[in-house]
């Protein structure tokens, strides 16, 4: 891939065996994470610290809430939604209402976005609104304008990578991870899989 330098080489050195031979074992790894003009972002391990430190977030933000509506984006945002919700009901007594929400992502104002529950049962409810990629913010940004037309107590945002390319005044409240990518870089995130490229 264009830009993406190659791994460096470690040149022996006894007087620091030690450190070249960790500093190897780092490089290898790095290296490793390289295949195929792909570089991995996420282990399975480490999407699943990311939901469960996404969970005690969301549960330190609305500790005082009877009930949390997580609402998930179709496909990648419902999955990731589900499992935010399944890791919250580890660790909290809050009830929690898992919500899809679909719509066209590449045109969103060429059908109505729809969502699994009634505008009435989310009225003056604390909701979580959940997707896997954060690439310009035009899904969030429709998505939130579709949930602002019920009056809400508070809504919060969630998503597992921000690529921090936005061209919409969004910002996330809770993220897995933020990278800085190229315009032509693609991120990919299979959560069946467990794990997330960069391509």
């Amino acid at each position: 891939m264009p830009g993406r330098a190659a791994c460096p080489t470690v040149r022996a050195d006894p007087s620091r065996r030690q450190t070249d031979v960790q500093g190897t074992f780092r490089l290898l790894y790095l290296c490793a994470m390289q295949v195929a003009d792909k570089t991995l972002l996420l282990d399975k391990r480490q999407i699943s610290q990311c939901i469960i430190r996404i969970a005690y977030e969301i549960y330190e933000d609305c500790y005082d809430e009877k009930e949390i509506f997580i609402v998930g984006i179709q496909r990648n945002g419902y999955k990731l939604a589900r499992r935010i919700q399944e890791a919250l009901n580890e660790i909290c007594k809050i009830k929690t209402t898992l919500v899809e929400l679909n719509m066209d992502k590449d045109n969103p104002i060429s059908q109505p976005i729809e969502i699994s529950v009634s505008a009435d049962e989310m009225q003056s409810k604390a909701v979580v609104l959940v997707d896997d990629v954060l690439n310009s913010g035009k899904t969030l940004t429709y998505s939130l304008r579709k949930l602002l037309s019920t009056d809400l107590k508070k809504i919060r945002t969630v998503l597992l990578v921000d690529r921090d390319h936005k061209r919409y005044p969004i910002i996330a409240d809770f993220v897995g991870i933020t990278l800085s990518t190229t315009l032509k870089e693609h991120v990919t995130v299979d959560l069946e899989g467990n794990t997330a490229f960069l391509e």
